[in-house]
């Protein structure tokens, strides 16, 4: 039978006995000056307690918390995640502090599969930088990052910065507890402790220094990849469309007539994966319109996405989606909603869309300038759709490279309007980014593009052209370092 973990107090003493505390002046990560200094690296050289903090410091994560491998923040924590490995038989990955530009040039060492839970394990947490830079290419191949388990709390906004990004820190103990137990062993001096309290007090929450982008960039999942991992058919079909046919274009067909948008439809159908509609602006719909559309799109493989913006109760957007004079649900592979109303719509969308296989995208994030979906609205609406993963396929977003957390599970697809091959905006306050800028940079799946198609001389060249450089882009998001 293994023996009980040591406790608490008697893991502070030994710390303290082969000096991996220190009490000075000493500058952290997160570039504040601190009175106390915990260097844990030290016990690599000493074996008995690395078994010890590693035997102690899994039994601080709850037994409901879920996790298939475990990944040791690079380079102090990787002994104790390695430990912990071994004595509970969890496989292990590594993160790459740099990535290799030669041989396979990956971020994360190791087998694993998309969609499987894995535990960070860290020495300390300050400001929680150090735990999200290793969430970030864990996040980007696909796993899910949800718990981070440290031996010591230093209490300094580390555990508030890391939830908000998702992740609930779990540490075996507070630096004031280390400090009030050296006290109480007449192991540190009244005044050293009174200068470490008064610190902890003057720095209750230390920003995450910001890290450049190409210090974090890591190699996109691809759409092949992807697919795999979502549990809609719709949302899997455009991924697999998107692969086939090499385009991740989108067409927002916001043209005069339903009869210009047939034909703009069968000019661009072999260059796009989605061609984009607004069905309530055609003033000479006809109830054959949709059965016409799904033929194009059928032809030449593309799927049809009406942008149509629930935004009511549950009870009434079913009767929008399935009824009026539209019919959506009849032809339309896909829909979208803004989450104002509250999960509710989704729930209402989804009652009729999900046994006929239909997909939802969220608003999470809007083009305009001045516009309101941000910051708290963009993480609801991405906390519903992990809720309704079933149907809600991905989002309309703008950059959710920036998003807290990100990138977010990858099953959800990205897709980002006002694009042109311009940066700049209009007159009504749309603002225009490059098909590289958005796929590349900020971290989007699918460029949508309207009047830089349909206003061209030639739609079906134009098309063409911005399909090369939104598809050149995921390549190099794939191959990125």
């Amino acid at each position: 039978m293994s023996s009980s973990p040591p406790s608490m107090e008697s893991l502070i003493l030994q710390l303290h006995e082969i000096s991996a505390v220190k009490f000075g002046n000493f500058k952290l990560k997160s570039g504040i000056s601190s009175p106390i200094y915990i260097d844990l690296r030290l016990i690599v050289s000493y074996p008995s307690l690395l078994r010890q903090i590693s035997q102690t410091l899994i039994s601080a994560v709850p037994s409901s918390t879920p996790y298939d491998l475990l990944c040791g923040v690079p380079y102090t924590a990787l002994p104790i995640a390695t430990c912990i490995s071994t004595s509970r038989d969890v496989p292990m990955l590594m993160r790459r502090k740099e990535v290799k530009d030669y041989g396979t040039a990956k971020a994360i060492e190791g087998d694993f599969s998309p969609g499987q839970v894995c535990l960070i394990i860290e020495d300390l947490v300050t400001s929680g930088a150090s735990v999200l830079e290793t969430a970030a290419p864990l996040r980007a191949a696909g796993l899910k990052v949800c718990d981070a388990v440290v031996l010591i709390d230093r209490e300094q906004g580390g555990r508030e910065n890391l939830e908000e990004n998702g992740i609930r820190l779990h540490a075996l103990f507070r630096l004031s507890e280390m400090v009030r137990v050296l006290k109480e062993k007449g192991k540190v001096a009244e005044e050293t402790v009174a200068a470490v309290m008064r610190f902890l007090e003057e720095n209750r929450r230390v920003a995450v220094p910001k890290v450049e982008k190409e210090k974090v960039r890591v190699k996109g999942l691809g759409f092949e990849e992807r697919a795999k991992l979502s549990k809609n058919p719709t949302g899997k079909k455009l991924f697999e469309v998107m692969e086939k046919k090499k385009t991740n274009l989108c067409l927002a067909a916001d043209v005069a007539t339903a009869k210009e948008l047939l034909d703009i439809a069968e000019k661009v159908g072999p260059e796009i994966c989605l061609l984009k509609t607004h069905v309530d602006i055609l003033p000479d719909f006809t109830p054959d319109f949709g059965s016409k559309l799904r033929s194009i799109a059928e032809r030449h493989n593309f799927l049809i996405f009406e942008d149509r913006k629930f935004a009511d109760i549950g009870n009434t957007v079913t009767m929008q989606y399935e009824g009026g004079i539209f019919h959506i649900l009849d032809w339309a592979d896909i829909v979208n909603a803004h989450i104002i109303s509250g999960p509710g719509i989704v729930d209402g969308l989804k009652l009729k869309g999900l046994p006929r296989g239909r997909g939802l995208l969220l608003l999470a994030e809007m083009s305009s300038a001045g516009n309101l979906a941000k910051g708290d609205y963009t993480a609801a609406a991405v906390k519903i759709a992990e809720d309704h993963s079933d149907f809600v396929i991905g989002f309309i977003s703008v950059n959710p490279a920036s998003w807290p957390g990100a990138p977010v599970n990858p099953a959800f697809i990205q897709a980002t309007p006002g694009v042109q091959m311009v940066t700049g905006g209009d007159a009504l306050g749309q603002q225009y980014n490059t098909p590289k800028s958005v796929i590349y940079d900020r971290g989007s799946d699918i460029i949508i593009v309207g009047r830089g198609i349909i206003k061209a001389a030639n739609p079906a060249e134009a098309a063409h052209e911005y399909r090369l450089q939104g598809w050149n882009a995921y390549l190099a998001k794939c191959s990125s370092n």
